[in-house]
């Protein structure tokens, strides 16, 4: 063939191969995004990370206004206290047993137990939204008595219950069960505190401890779409409003030593004595606990009346307007209201009334710092950056979930200055609890719940046929 000769009409140029494929290339990406039931997929994820953000929003403005009510009563009646709460407590255990079973204590443990399980009736018991609205309804019961609990707990049952849901779907799976309500749970955190950040690590750090971290997309959609429901609702708050506590180096690292120290032993302690608790009271006090269950909510809450009687109301609800009080300096926090606080959460814990003890943990870590701050050198205007240690503290050593905790309190604080002072504090605090309490606190009290819902699901299942 002569060297100008054009090519044969049987052979494409290959200009006319290179325009083909990049059709084919073409319409391979762009289906996908035409895709009606991609986009439908996409579309009931967004969906349902909107509905968990607003009814943990709607929960958080409850709460708040749950709380305030309940302050405004002991304001003028303080004796009350020694009827509300009895009846309170009493109340919110039956109610927990007979109409909303699965809302008992935290939610935290309850959405792990669900994602360690592959079967779907084991998860139902755990995770509906029956148990959502319950849970927030019983929470704000809880809270109106005086108990000392938070919401923060609860929104990650609500948000991973929200987001099982579609599981259920028979046609276009969107995720994997497992992958749902770990996106739920990090949804339920941002939305509760407004952290984003703290959100996706609570779903990486805790929810998914002993396995790879593989549901990101959803993960992340869920997370982003809470977050903007809370912004749209409640605008960019802080938590704690903003602090700008800081503290100098090198004289910075005696406080983070001392808060890392005594947080770790005092969290390990009480994430330890929580435990020890979860499976049974000893002695009489163990079998009135079993036997008559209502009756004993009600002593814990005649004793939560006497103890916030005694501590002239500051021991009432989560603790949030005592921190953030302490941290802007308009209050200070008695030198027992750490133990107060202590007592008082147990109480809850004990009492099985629906409930967290994520945020009552951030009151505890604050009376920390505030007591070492006593004790250390310094200027008072260093007390706020303490009592943010130990917050810090507290929480990473109870929760052994370091990252999460000091990601949160820094997002609460808005306060970025203080970041290396917080994951030191973290680490420090979460090497010593880890020799006080091995085993973390929420998976620790999620596999008792996990095989106590297997073996009743096993004894109500019908025997099968031989």
């Amino acid at each position: 063939m002569p060297p100008n000769a054009p090519p044969p009409a049987d052979q494409p140029s290959s200009t006319r191969k290179a325009f083909r494929q990049l059709a084919r290339g073409g319409r391979r990406y762009a289906l996908p995004w035409l895709s009606i039931g991609r986009w439908h997929k996409r579309l009931l994820l967004v969906g349902a990370a909107l509905l968990a953000g607003l009814i943990a929003i709607l929960f958080a403005i409850g709460a708040e206004i749950a709380i305030e009510t309940h302050a405004s009563i002991m304001q003028e009646r303080p004796w009350l206290t020694l009827l509300i709460a009895p009846a309170g407590f009493a109340a919110m255990a039956w109610l927990s047993r007979r109409l909303f079973p699965g809302t008992e204590g935290s939610g935290i443990p309850q959405a792990i137990a669900a994602s360690l399980s592959d079967d779907g009736a084991v998860r139902r018991q755990f995770l509906s939204f029956r148990i959502a609205l319950g849970k927030v309804v019983l929470t704000l019961g809880g809270l109106l008595s005086g108990a000392s609990i938070g919401r923060e707990g609860p929104s990650v049952q609500i948000g991973a219950s929200v987001m099982h849901m579609l599981a259920g779907r028979k046609r276009g799976r969107i995720a994997s069960s497992r992958d749902l309500i770990v996106a739920g749970s990090g949804a339920g955190i941002a939305a509760a505190f407004n952290t984003p950040l703290g959100g996706i690590m609570f779903a990486i750090e805790e929810m998914c401890r002993h396995r790879a971290f593989r549901a990101n997309s959803t993960t992340l959609t869920a997370v982003i779409f809470a977050g903007l429901m809370s912004l749209a609702v409640l605008g960019n708050y802080t938590y704690f409003g903003r602090t700008p506590a800081a503290l100098a180096w090198p004289g910075g690292l005696w406080p983070v030593l001392a808060c890392g120290f005594a947080g770790g032993l005092l969290g390990g302690g009480f994430s330890r004595l929580l435990i020890a608790s979860a499976r049974g009271l000893p002695g009489k006090l163990g079998l009135f606990a079993l036997s008559r269950p209502v009756a004993f909510a009600a002593a814990c809450g005649l004793a939560t009346g006497v103890i916030g009687l005694l501590s002239g109301g500051m021991t009432y609800g989560t603790g949030y307007a005592e921190s953030k009080a302490a941290l802007e300096g308009s209050a200070t926090l008695p030198v027992l209201f750490m133990v107060a606080k202590l007592a008082v959460i147990w109480l809850a814990f004990v009492s099985r009334i629906p409930g967290g003890v994520f945020a009552p943990a951030l009151a505890v870590g604050a009376g920390l710092g505030s007591d070492i701050a006593l004790l250390l050198p310094g200027e008072a205007d260093a007390n706020a950056a303490v009592l943010v240690l130990g917050m810090v503290a507290f929480l990473a050593a109870m929760t052994q979930s370091p990252i999460t905790s000091f990601v949160i309190v820094m997002e609460m604080t808005a306060n970025h200055q203080m970041l290396l002072p917080l994951m030191a504090t973290a680490v420090v605090a979460h090497g010593i609890s880890r020799s006080v309490a091995p085993v973390p606190l929420y998976h620790a009290l999620a596999y008792p719940a996990l095989r106590k819902a297997e073996g009743r699901l096993h004894r109500v299942a019908p025997p099968s046929a031989t």
